[in-house]
């Protein structure tokens, strides 16, 4: 039985020490070639992800073939706190994304959406300052804007587009707005028109291609619509991963049982 379970283990750990590795080299590429806050932003978690897998993963090795009861001891309570971590989390996001909807726009093929939809959680994250010039310098890189704005569409191939919640919220001012269509990007305040309006976002709207609606409410709700898909599909997959880690871990403490037993057997004998 020891056996079994001692190379069971051994070969999910070598498995997961193998995903490591091009998570871990990822994120030292990005690393070596960043320029902008937003590659910053994203490669740490990347090598922290890549490092701590491939310290588990060895320590399970270890632990499991080498029968160092110890290391597997260390091994079963690191999986034992990543199994709470992540049910935690999957609880947390399917709490905090659970609000917020788009609005759908008479005569447009796209929604629109508004910042005061979603949880107040995530309200405070886009609405600090450190967060969203990061977020914003993300948007900037991606060139979500700048592709939109190449497609050249008519005014009324334009509103029948299915844009993405970014591209809506981003790349043009709200409809509310009645500005003057002249592309994708590019929207003109009607003649004679003045600057009361109902939604702040007209007001901030800027025919520069580095400033169009980066600073708007919409902006964010956009970010957040998004984040909300991901994030589900993120809950979904760690369902998967938990059920995977579960089966892990108590094949785990199969190992770890047994090998006690087989050391005090030994030690009798």
């Amino acid at each position: 039985m020891f056996r079994i379970s001692k190379n069971l283990i051994g070969l999910l750990n070598f498995l997961t020490f193998l995903l490591s590795i091009p998570i871990l080299a990822g994120g030292i590429w990005l690393s070596a070639r960043s320029t902008t806050d937003c590659d910053k932003f994203l490669h740490r978690p990347i090598i922290a992800v890549g490092v701590f897998l491939m310290v588990v993963s060895l320590a399970g090795l270890a632990g499991a073939c080498c029968r160092v009861s110890c290391l597997l001891w260390l091994y079963l309570l690191v999986m034992f706190l990543l199994i709470v971590l992540l049910f935690c989390f999957t609880i947390f996001a399917f709490v905090v994304t659970h609000k917020g909807v788009g609005e759908i726009v008479s005569g447009r093929g796209y929604k629109e959406y508004r910042l005061g939809d979603y949880s107040n959680w995530l309200q405070k994250r886009v609405n600090d300052s450190e967060n969203w010039s990061k977020i914003k310098s993300c948007l900037a890189d991606s060139n979500v804007c700048k592709k939109l704005g190449a497609s050249n569409d008519a005014e009324t191939e334009f509103y029948q587009r299915n844009l993405s919640p970014i591209q809506s919220g981003c790349c043009k001012p709200p409809t509310s707005c009645n500005f003057t269509y002249m592309n994708a990007t590019v929207w003109n305040k009607p003649e004679g028109s003045t600057d009361t309006y109902s939604d702040s976002d007209c007001l901030v709207w800027n025919n520069d291609q580095n400033t169009l609606c980066y600073n708007c409410q919409s902006c964010k709700a956009g970010v957040l619509a998004n984040l909300k898909r991901d994030w589900k599909k993120v809950a979904l997959v760690n369902i998967i991963f938990l059920i995977f880690l579960i089966i892990v871990y108590s094949v785990g403490c199969c190992a770890f049982r047994n090998n006690r037993e087989d050391n005090t057997f030994r030690w009798k004998g």
